[in-house]
């Protein structure tokens, strides 16, 4: 077009279709396995015992008392327990429960379908047999299976797995009245209770373990409770504490050792000083750390809440629970979808273990897995274990790295759905 002889210039117009570009998906980069440091009064005594030389729990000079008597004396007033005896690990803590409580080669003992191998593995330890009882979509032990089984056993390892507390008043009715007693696995319990009572109180014999990934953390170690006396001595002499039984400040007195002193195998498996000396001040810090940990459990808890196809555990009031990890259930679905949502939440940062695997990986076996035990299938309880999803909620983790793991898995299930 020409204006009063001058020509008029039209700006170019891009006519090319802008698309929007997707988000960049939302990655989280914190680690799944990084514990916190151990506390600077750990690493001073720590270092108190290496500069003494003095490691072993009865190389004590003068009046000096070793870490390890002052530990148990420590965690059994902590406990509300008469006695405490400090061992190599957890699942030799376990063991030596179950031998002090005369559990034999060809022996059955009740325990737990949804459980870590190290439970069934200390019953094998003793060539005694595992009968494993079913569990519930809430992770606990079916309390109504374990009535059915109890006739087959003298002897319950009930393990608490991954920190799931199930009715012990009612459970205490059923063993009591089958006169089965019941010796608790507290690895992922140390600091819950049922109720007003601590857990690894209701049954003889109560196991922890101090392992890197629980609530205190000596690398490996583990510690074991009890009220009776006759019990704690055959496991103090089981632990290889040779005739030096006295220098334990938690420890039956010296008459209850009389029976079985020298009737009892050392099997030699006891916890050092230096893990005695780490472990203590972590202990007196465990109430604060348990409020830390379910914080971030209530995080995630609440970012799933009503997320399409995914169930959460159901929490009763009653379970104080310490929530060191995470578990969801994704029931019924696919093997194909659930290898599929984990590869996709792996690859935005987020680390799920499945339990639901037909060949077992890193920890997560399950009953059919351990050919040993000869397992009977148990169709209910397989449907349940299928579509468990567990997760490791280390301290090092900030309440708003748990919001973000929470909205990645939940976008992650929306996609499969």
């Amino acid at each position: 077009m020409v204006l009063d002889g001058a020509a008029t210039v039209c700006p170019s117009v891009n006519m090319t279709k802008h698309t929007p570009q997707p988000a960049t998906p939302d990655v989280f980069t914190g680690s799944f396995t990084q514990q916190e440091p151990i506390p600077q009064e750990g690493i001073d005594a720590a270092l108190a015992v290496l500069n003494g030389g003095r490691l072993h729990r009865y190389n004590t000079h003068g009046d000096e008392i070793a870490e390890t008597a002052l530990l148990e004396e420590e965690f059994a007033a902590q406990m509300g327990s008469k006695y405490c005896l400090s061992c190599a690990s957890g699942g030799y803590a376990m063991a030596t429960a179950m031998r002090a409580c005369g559990v034999k080669a060809g022996d059955k003992v009740l325990t737990n379908a949804f459980t870590l191998a190290p439970v069934p593995g200390a019953i094998a330890s003793l060539g005694a047999t595992p009968i494993f009882v079913g569990v519930g979509e809430d992770l606990k032990i079916d309390l109504d299976d374990l009535a059915a089984k109890t006739d087959e056993a003298d002897v319950l390892l009930l393990s608490h797995m991954r920190g799931h507390i199930c009715d012990m008043d009612r459970l205490m009715q059923i063993c009591d009245a089958a006169d089965v007693k019941v010796i608790e696995d507290c690895a992922h319990t140390m600091g819950a209770k049922w109720k007003d009572t601590y857990s690894g109180r209701h049954g003889v014999l109560g196991c922890y373990s101090t392992q890197t990934y629980k609530h205190v953390n000596s690398g490996e170690g583990g510690l074991l409770i009890s009220d009776d006396p006759d019990l704690m001595a055959r496991a103090i002499m089981l632990s290889g504490s040779y005739m030096l039984y006295t220098r334990h400040r938690a420890a039956p007195p010296p008459e209850a050792f009389e029976q079985v002193r020298l009737h009892t195998p050392n099997i030699s498996g006891r916890m050092d000083n230096l893990r005695a000396a780490i472990l203590r001040p972590q202990l007196r810090d465990l109430d604060a750390q348990a409020k830390r940990w379910n914080d971030r459990y209530k995080v995630l808890e609440n970012g799933l809440s009503g997320a399409n196809r995914l169930t959460l555990i159901n929490r009763p009031a009653d379970e104080h629970y310490v929530a060191s990890s995470f578990q969801f259930l994704l029931l019924d679905w696919a093997d194909a979808e659930i290898v599929d949502f984990v590869a996709r939440c792996a690859a935005r940062g987020v680390e799920l273990k499945w339990f639901g695997a037909d060949d077992p990986v890193a920890f997560t076996s399950k009953y059919d897995s351990w050919k040993y035990a000869n397992p009977t299938p148990m169709p209910a309880t397989d449907r349940v274990l299928k579509g468990v999803m567990d997760m490791r909620l280390p301290l090092t983790f900030s309440l708003e790295d748990c919001a973000q793991i929470a909205r990645i898995i939940r976008e992650e299930v929306a996609i499969s759905a």
